[in-house]
């Protein structure tokens, strides 16, 4: 049974927030059951996909920007990755001040795990849509988080 879409059409805005905001709570779901299996908080699940999705190693200001935090509040976040074996810290610059953050392997495998049912959904999903209906959907997603990035939440 698929569920309501709410008024204006399938395609209205209101429709896309309904489905937005469901998506959104099934995911946060999900975060909050690995964050209370992991001794973790739900920000610190939010450091640990940043970390995941750079295309180069993230400094501390970098994620502190990235996730609108104060500075305390990200090296408090980072503490609590390090010590529970999430990540790792280094320095790999010639300037020593520069600090990068690495996701551990072996914590991927913990988080994969955790996941699995939102990876198997997603591929369930998936396999419903033709490659040009899942090229639009993936634009979609891609202008939406473009846009989103471009917004910023002002500060405490």
């Amino acid at each position: 049974m698929r569920p309501s879409v709410g008024p204006g059409g399938p395609a209205s805005l209101l429709a896309f927030a309904v489905q937005l905001r469901r998506m959104n709570g099934e995911i946060n779901r999900l975060v909050h059951g690995f964050a209370a299996r992991q001794g973790l908080h739900a920000t610190d699940v939010q450091a640990l996909a940043a970390i995941l999705d750079s295309e180069t190693p993230l400094t501390p200001g970098l994620l502190r920007d990235h996730l609108g935090l104060t500075s305390g509040a990200v090296t408090a976040c980072l503490d609590r990755l390090e010590s529970a074996g999430h990540i790792r810290r280094s320095r790999e610059s010639s300037d020593r001040r520069v600090v990068h953050v690495h996701y551990e392997p072996s914590a991927r495998a913990v988080a994969r795990s955790h996941f699995l049912p939102l990876a198997e959904a997603t591929e369930n999903t998936r396999s419903r849509f033709d490659e040009d209906e899942l090229a639009l959907v993936l634009r979609f997603l891609t202008d939406l988080n473009a846009e989103l990035g471009e917004v910023r939440a002002p500060r405490r």
